[in-house]
């Protein structure tokens, strides 16, 4: 082979590599937008239901219709997000937003504004930090899913448990756990999402991607949230 023709196969080489970098930051913008905006959306409605008192007391007796229906358009998300279009994903997703809104303003009751603001930020750098670390590490994270996921149903299990024996004992566990948990989640997902990503995809495609990364990540911050609030929050 010439030197010419070394030269223009690492030129093609370089160029292919800097329009897969390119892209691949333009898809992992597009998920932190949408995640973004969907926890604005959601702290947007919670707070709108909490400073009307009459709309928090109306809304009340249906706080579980919400919860049932937000976990449902999650799953209808993490199912069918193939299936479905672009257009309709974007709206069940900012649907799912919204409903989770109405769920929050109950959280946002139960605790001082001062508090909410204070841990707010404490995990949004948590978050920040470990996403970071998940795009840019070169260790392979997959190993974490599985003691990630048994960690998360032992979450689930313990939570659905301590509704009935209601112990701050167990409450407190959870919580610390859950920050381990989904402080880890942030990472392995951040890795996923960015392994997901494929060169050319369409348009149609790569929005749907980014809708389903960006509610893999906007569900480890709420969830962190919540851990960290039930830890450092100041109750009412």
């Amino acid at each position: 082979m010439s030197d010419r023709s070394k030269n223009r196969t690492i030129l093609g080489v370089e160029r292919s590599a800097l329009a897969y970098s390119e892209g691949l930051r333009t898809y992992m913008l597009g998920v932190y937008n949408y995640m973004a905006l969907a926890l604005g959306l959601t702290g947007g409605v919670a707070l709108l239901v909490v400073s009307s008192p009459a709309l928090f007391q109306a809304l009340m007796p249906f706080r579980w219709m919400f919860l049932l229906g937000s976990l449902g358009l999650v799953f209808f998300l993490s199912f069918r997000i193939d299936a479905i279009r672009y257009s309709t994903a974007q709206a069940v997703f900012w649907l799912y937003a919204a409903v989770n809104g109405l769920t929050f303003s109950i959280i946002f009751m139960a605790y001082t504004y001062e508090s909410i603001a204070r841990v707010f930020f404490i995990t949004a750098g948590m978050f920040a930090a470990m996403s970071l670390y998940g795009y840019t590490t070169k260790k392979d994270l997959s190993a974490w899913g599985s003691f990630l996921f048994m960690g998360l149903i032992g979450i689930i299990i313990a939570s659905v448990v301590n509704i009935f024996v209601a112990s701050s004992m167990l409450q407190f566990l959870v919580s610390i756990a859950g920050v381990i948990i989904f402080t880890g989640l942030t990472a392995y997902d951040t890795q996923s999402i960015k392994d997901t990503y494929i060169e050319g995809s369409s348009s149609e495609v790569a929005g749907k991607r980014a809708i389903f990364g960006a509610l893999r990540l906007y569900l480890d911050f709420i969830n962190l949230f919540i851990m960290m609030l039930n830890l450092m929050g100041n109750r009412r």
